[in-house]
């Protein structure tokens, strides 16, 4: 939901009565104490609304400090979702799943959760349940990572622990560790993770009060473990043994079987041994190999799932080993032909041993994922080095008059230019350090003497004063503070090479105007576009001749404003913008205006 940045308006501290209502919200829907309430609804919370990359509407609720710490999605949702910062206070929020290191960052990449990558869960879940996820660390002595991720039930744990359904989503995310939501906040080191039990046990937060002393242990959550295969059930150890890898090796043979090789046409047969063995088993191994044999060590990488390191120790054997159960059919090579190695002549995806196959994440799936990210990432910088031909544009507002004292008072220079972001964080820190937000209305600031005066408009002589003013809100008085500083700006072309020009004055975009002029003849005006240093009148008349196909011309502005303006004949409105933006000026600095229309 957060995987690519979103738009928020500015952030505005709850009334009293409003954060009391959040905090008895959050209380009685996820059965906390009023002192857990106040850890996680603390004093001096802030609001703000945004806009996903999706345009899903929602709100954000904010620690003092700018901690994102529960968020709503939707226009009038009644959902209160706990963040990530906000599961470190207290994991035990949300019931949870577990998942092996290595999914983790497919998560924060943007992906669902699907169901082989379940490692544990809370029992009794329902679909569309909230639930947290973390990472799981099987080795001498298994960990659980505090909560990383938030997100949904595809569907009930019981439809994951029974088999009922193998593939596809387990858990919808919502908001993960270090996506856009999380990069708000302080983000704060990890916690460290907890030692886990691999028997059943009762799970509960012994340190959170609230967990009544009273209440039946029965009814608190138990995690549950995935099933253990039957050979497997009295081993103990830790790596994985040359029979465990010829498991993984059939294992992968049955997806291949039970995806691709289903679907693969007879005529793709006869096939050379080791070619089959590259294309459809080595690409089908699991990516988390302890998924499929979860009683052993995690730490073995998929790349050592290999022929060599297995019971078999050659491709022929493994291959009749396949044989023999029918999974395939093989023919042997001609004694005296030049063909030395087995051929795979058809493959049996109706066996019952594929129907019974569980599938998972393979090598495959995490390579074309790898190859996808390394794909889009490419475009992302061939399109930030073509955004390099854009033409740059800063507006800067220096301290001037009653301005100066105010901008020193807030801790800046009168001899710099500041953009609005700048002048606008200096006046919220101001704000805060003078204690100005107004008690009763929060949206409202305080006026002092120093920003009263500063924004004070200037009183004609035998003109009375007008009323003073005592409040304001917030972005009301940050354009009032701007209006008394003296307007700049800042142009660059980055292709070009040279250093930006800097002006005084406040920036016009380049007027494209269609007019009548010459009786009822209909012509486009273009003007303004000199300070954008891309383009000259002579360059600009000849380029729109040839786009236009019409005659051009290049005269003085009229009025006696500085500067030039070419003449296009035609309504070319669309064509001159298209052109403008080919060379660089983005398309808010360009104002176009319809004046035959009008008329």
């Amino acid at each position: 939901m957060f995987k690519k940045p979103f738009s928020a308006k500015t952030s505005a501290p709850l009334r009293s009565s409003d954060r009391r209502k959040l905090k008895q919200r959050v209380v009685a829907v996820y059965s906390l104490s009023s002192e857990d309430g106040d850890v996680v609804v603390p004093e001096g919370i802030l609001s703000v609304k945004f806009t996903t990359h999706l345009d899903e509407l929602g709100i954000a609720y904010l620690s003092p400090d700018g901690d994102p710490l529960w968020f709503s999605l939707g226009k009038g949702s009644e959902d209160l979702i706990p963040s990530v910062y906000t599961m470190w206070k207290r994991p035990k929020i949300l019931p949870f799943l577990s998942t092996p290191a290595a999914v983790i960052p497919v998560l924060v990449g943007g992906a669902d959760l699907m169901i082989p990558g379940v490692v544990h869960h809370t029992p009794s879940l329902k679909e569309g349940q909230l639930v947290s996820i973390s990472q799981y660390t099987h080795g001498e002595t298994p960990t659980l990572s505090s909560p990383l991720a938030v997100g949904r039930m595809a569907l009930s744990s019981d439809e994951i622990q029974d088999g009922r359904q193998e593939k596809g989503k387990a858990v919808y995310i919502l908001h993960t560790w270090k996506d856009h939501l999380w990069d708000m906040g302080s983000k704060p080191d990890m916690p460290e993770p907890t030692p886990f039990s691999l028997k059943p046990e009762l799970v509960r937060d012994t340190s959170s009060p609230s967990i009544d002393e009273g209440q039946d242990e029965s009814s608190l959550p138990i995690i549950e473990e995935p099933p253990v295969p039957e050979d497997a059930a009295l081993s103990t150890a830790s790596t994985y043994t040359p029979n465990d890898i010829s498991t993984l090796l059939h294992s992968s043979l049955l997806q291949a079987l039970s995806t691709v090789l289903s679907e693969l046409p007879a005529t793709s047969f006869p096939m050379s041994a080791s070619t089959f063995f590259e294309a459809y088993v080595l690409p089908y191994r699991p990516a988390l190999p302890n998924i499929v044999l979860p009683n052993v060590d995690e730490s073995l990488t998929p790349q050592e799932i290999t022929i060599k390191n297995s019971g078999h120790k050659s491709l022929t054997a493994f291959l009749k080993s396949v044989e023999k159960v029918s999974l395939l059919t093989l023919k042997a090579p001609p004694k005296h032909g030049q063909q030395t190695e087995l051929a795979v002549t058809s493959v049996n995806a109706k066996h019952p041993s594929v129907a019974g196959h569980r599938s998972y994440v393979t090598v495959k799936d995490i390579e074309t994922k790898v190859a996808k990210k390394a794909k889009r990432e490419e475009r992302l910088k061939e399109a930030e080095q073509a955004s390099g031909r854009w033409v740059e544009v800063k507006e800067l507002w220096k301290p001037h008059l009653k301005s100066v004292e105010l901008i020193e008072a807030f801790g800046g220079s009168a001899r710099t230019m500041y953009e609005v972001a700048e002048v606008r964080a200096m006046l919220n820190d101001y704000i805060a350090a003078k204690g100005l937000v107004n008690p009763r209305e929060q949206a409202y600031i305080n006026l002092d003497t120093l920003l009263s005066g500063a924004i004070a408009p200037k009183v004609k002589k035998g003109e009375a004063p007008p009323a003073t003013v005592e409040f304001m809100k917030r972005d009301d008085l940050t354009k009032s503070i701007l209006e008394q500083m003296q307007s700049w700006y800042e142009v660059k072309v980055p292709s070009s090479g040279k250093e930006p020009i800097i002006k005084k004055g406040a920036l016009r975009p380049v007027q494209v105007a269609v007019k009548i002029r010459q009786g009822r003849k209909a012509c486009t005006v273009v003007s303004g576009f000199e300070p954008f240093l891309v383009l000259s009148g002579d360059e600009m008349a000849e380029d729109l001749r040839k786009l236009c196909a019409g005659a051009t011309s290049v005269s003085p502005r009229v009025g006696g404003t500085p500067g030039l303006e070419v003449l296009v004949q035609g309504k070319q409105a669309k064509v001159v913008v298209d052109y403008l933006t080919e060379k660089g000026i983005p398309k808010k600095w360009i104002e176009v205006s319809d004046l035959v229309s009008k008329k």
